[in-house]
C-alpha cells in the first residue's frame, strides 16, 4: 500500500469520526436543553473537532508510517494522478456546499444552519475524494 493510499484511509476515517463525535456532541446538547436546535452553541464543538481531525490525522499518518514502512514520500505519476482525480471529485461538494449556504444565508436562516451545511460538505468532500481514491488504488486508474 503506497503512502497516498494510506493517507486516504486515514484522511476518510477521521473525517467520518470527527463528523460523528460533532454530531453526539450538538445533539446530546440539544436533548439536555430545551432549546432548539438551532440555538444550541455549535461554535466550540465545531471548532474542536475540526482541530481535532487534524491533529487525528497527522499522528495516525505518522503512526501507521512508523509500523508499515515502504515507499513512504515516494510519488509517482500515477500517485499524482490519482491524486488530482480524487480532489476534483471531492472538490464538487464543496461547491454544493457554497451554493447551499448562499442559498441559506439569501433566504436569511440562522448562522448554526449555515455554518452546518458548510461542515457537512466538508466532510461529504473528503469523503468522496477519499473513497475516490481509494478506489482508483485498488480497482485501477485510467487517465482521461
Amino acid at each position: 500500500m503506497s503512502s497516498e493510499e494510506k493517507s486516504a484511509w486515514v484522511m476518510g476515517v477521521v473525517a467520518i469520526g470527527g463528523y460523528l463525535v460533532y454530531l453526539v456532541i450538538i445533539l446530546g446538547a440539544a436533548s439536555t436543553s430545551a432549546a432548539p436546535l438551532a440555538e444550541v452553541d455549535y461554535v466550540p464543538a465545531m471548532l474542536w473537532t475540526i482541530g481535532g481531525a487534524i491533529v487525528a490525522s497527522i499522528v495516525l499518518r505518522i503512526i501507521w508510517g512508523i509500523f508499515t514502512p515502504g515507499s513512504e514520500g515516494k510519488k509517482d505519476q500515477r500517485d499524482r494522478e490519482i491524486y488530482q482525480f480524487s480532489e476534483r471529485i471531492g472538490q464538487s461538494f464543496l461547491v454544493v456546499g457554497g451554493v447551499a449556504a448562499m442559498l441559506l444565508a439569501m433566504f436569511e436562516l440562522g448562522y448554526f444552519w449555515i455554518a452546518n451545511v458548510l461542515y457537512l460538505c466538508f466532510v461529504l468532500s473528503a469523503i468522496l475524494s477519499c473513497t475516490a481514491r481509494v478506489i482508483a488504488y485498488r480497482r485501477g486508474f485510467q487517465s482521461w
